[in-house]
């Protein structure tokens, strides 16, 4: 099973073009990121900038409208992602336990879906 864990820092929607995390973050990140890859879990992992550098496309009445970042109306983003695959959402809750989080950070653990988990005709459908 694949999972996706979400980090969701506090106050990063606030942060200014450019924020960095600092040396001591960096590290104990890397060693985390070194245990997943050491334990044969990791598929892909990826910080994101802060959403002041980003923008959101959305589509009031199906037209798409862009709105620079950043975003006041939003009290949580995204700083960064890890995949991997593991047995059960469990695991994943286990592997998200052992982040190397400040403060309040939080991190979302959602399973990816996969074309098996949908009906034929819809898997059928999926195949272009």
């Amino acid at each position: 099973m694949r999972f996706m864990m979400l980090m969701i820092p506090k106050g990063y929607e606030q942060a200014k073009p450019g924020t960095l995390p600092d040396v001591e973050m960096v590290t104990k990140m890397s060693n985390y990121n070194a245990s997943l890859q050491k334990a044969g879990v990791l598929l892909a992992l990826d910080g994101l900038h802060p959403p002041s550098m980003g923008a959101r496309v959305s589509f009031p009445g199906g037209r798409p409208k862009v709105t620079d970042g950043p975003f006041s109306e939003v009290k949580e983003v995204l700083g960064g992602y890890w995949i991997i695959q593991v047995k059960s959402k469990e695991e994943a809750i286990e592997w998200a336990k052992r982040c190397p989080v400040i403060g309040d950070q939080v991190i979302e653990v959602r399973q990816v879906q996969e074309l098996s988990d949908f009906p034929p005709d819809v898997q059928k459908a999926a195949h272009l």
